[in-house]
């Protein structure tokens, strides 16, 4: 059987953890990496594969089965989103979450002959599928997810883009007093900022203003205004030392209840702890992908999320494999 043919836009963090999940992939081959940098100062693990300007993607659309775009929330998808998905079969990890639907109708206007399918991280991703599952087992319930402790890459990389930032990571901490109360099965109301803290550590640019960075970075919307965030401002020594990992992790927790009179507590918990976000991120993009193949190959074109794609399409094996082994 031909391998799919994988092309990677974005050669970031999650785009290096792409690039190791697809050479995992026995029924996969990476043939281009397009960036914005100079192509010739890339170095890949295969020397073998393209390197390309992205302004170069629309000369190969023969020779890519599907896009994996790596680029930031904040800002990259919105533009590269619905350019690629005119051309390409594409796979993201779209992660601001209140923004999806509106986001999701964009790339569906333009993906008319291809199949696009979004937020295909973890979370949203997998702890998406978690929710549905946990609400349509335990409909009388409610669903918490906590992130953390961990780096958040759409929000760090919304740091980055403010002017006068050199480089920055933010860590998602979850308040420990809401999980136990959530664990409880009390069913508490719970805000945004009452679930977790935000706390950043941001290596400026020479006579930048910290002020007015910690000022914008407290208002971005989405990401902090809503939030306890504290900005720490280091040197690149220690940034480089304590703080180039990328640990992440967290938890869906679904509370409900069964019975007459709702007297049996019922509890879902779906975890994840990751030593790497970026490669986590960069293998469920590679499964989503192989979905994406196949449902291109049926016609079934459009913006599709995770709630649309058979999961019997994210394993290499065949359905008879899939039965034997995991039913």
């Amino acid at each position: 059987m031909d391998k799919i043919r994988i092309g990677i836009a974005g050669y970031g963090n999650v785009g290096r953890g792409v690039e190791k999940a697809v050479a995992a992939s026995t029924d996969m081959e990476l043939r281009a990496v397009f960036t914005r940098r100079a192509p010739e100062s890339l170095r890949l693990a295969d020397s073998a594969v393209c390197v390309c300007s992205v302004e170069d993607a629309e000369k190969m659309t023969d020779d890519i089965d599907v896009m994996l775009l790596c680029g930031g929330s904040a800002t990259d998808l919105k533009d590269q989103g619905p350019r690629f998905a005119k051309l390409y079969n594409i796979v993201d990890s779209y992660d601001n979450h209140t923004q999806i639907p509106e986001y999701l109708a964009e790339i569906d206007a333009a993906a008319k002959k291809t199949t696009a399918i979004i937020s295909s991280g973890w979370d949203p991703g997998l702890f998406s599928i978690s929710r549905l599952l946990s609400q349509a087992v335990l409909p009388d319930g409610e669903s918490y997810t906590f992130w953390g402790k961990g780096v958040s890459q759409g929000h760090s990389d919304a740091i980055r883009h403010v002017v006068g930032v050199k480089n920055a990571v933010q860590y998602s901490i979850p308040i420990e007093s809401a999980i136990k109360k959530v664990r409880s099965g009390s069913r508490p109301k719970l805000e945004a900022g009452q679930k977790h803290k935000r706390e950043c550590y941001v290596v400026t640019e020479s006579n930048a203003d910290k002020s007015l960075i910690e000022d914008t970075i407290k208002s971005i919307p989405y990401y902090f205004a809503d939030y306890d965030t504290t900005v720490h401002f280091i040197e690149d020594d220690d940034f480089q030392a304590n703080h180039t990992k990328m640990p992440h992790g967290g938890m869906v927790i679904h509370s409900g209840s069964t019975g007459k009179n709702r007297e049996n507590r019922q509890t879902i918990e779906f975890s994840l702890k990751l030593e790497s976000n970026p490669e986590f991120t960069g293998s469920v993009m590679v499964a989503y992908a192989r979905a994406a193949f196949r449902m291109a190959r049926e016609g079934l074109y459009g913006a599709k999320t995770v709630f649309d794609v058979p999961l019997a399409y994210l394993s290499i094996w065949d359905r008879q494999t899939l039965i034997k082994k995991l039913l």
